[in-house]
Formats: C-alpha cells, sequence, structure tokens
C-alpha cells in the first residue's frame, strides 16, 4: 500500500469472528501463495492482524487480541496466523484512495461559485 491508490486485503471468518490482513498488492500475494519462500514482508502491509468485531469485511478494524488469535488459531504468533488467513482467506481490493477523497466538504455546493 505504500503510495498505492487500492487498498487489498484478505478476509478470513474463522470461529464466529472476522479477520483481516493488510497486503501490498494482489500481485505479491498471488506470487507468495505459489512460492511461499517469498518473504512475508514483501507480500503484507505491516504484521499486523485485524478483527472486525463481527462486522464482516467491510467492518471498523481493530487489532485482534492474543486469546482472540488463539481461539481461532490455536496460536497467537502473528506470522503463523498471517500465513492461514492468507491462504484461506478471501482477496479483496478496494478503489479508494485518499487521492480521490473530498479536501473540505464544508464548501458543499460553493465549490464551483469562486
Amino acid at each position: 500500500m505504500r503510495g498505492a491508490d487500492k487498498v487489498t486485503k484478505v478476509y478470513l471468518q474463522k470461529n464466529g469472528e472476522d479477520f483481516i490482513v493488510l497486503v501490498e498488492n494482489a500481485e505479491n500475494l498471488q506470487k507468495w501463495k505459489k512460492d511461499t519462500s517469498i518473504p512475508l514482508v514483501d507480500v503484507v502491509n505491516g504484521f499486523n492482524v485485524f478483527t472486525t468485531r463481527k462486522h464482516g469485511a467491510q467492518g471498523v478494524l481493530d487489532s485482534a487480541s492474543k486469546s482472540t488469535l488463539e481461539d481461532a488459531f490455536g496460536t497467537s504468533k502473528t506470522d503463523d496466523v498471517i500465513q492461514i488467513i492468507l491462504r484461506e482467506g478471501q482477496m479483496q481490493t478496494s478503489g479508494t484512495s485518499a487521492r480521490e477523497s473530498s479536501t473540505n466538504d464544508s464548501i458543499g455546493s460553493m465549490a464551483n461559485h469562486r
């Protein structure tokens, strides 16, 4: 995601919880799935596992606690959990970028009348 326009994430539902890992891009993820000797640092955007507190893939991201990871995956080792999510989860890419967002919504309908 460093400087990219799109956000790519891998979503996995397990034990009633929704887990998400952010990845650099879809291409790197596909390469890693074929060759897991590729370092995870080249695939993921930070070594974090997020949960949406049962609000699906589009929910607000919170860091998953060690106990939540242990309950769902049988381990709280972040690297191991990330690999499980990358292998078993569904990749999703959103087209939202910071460059496309509005910088001043307070102008409203006056934006074109300057």
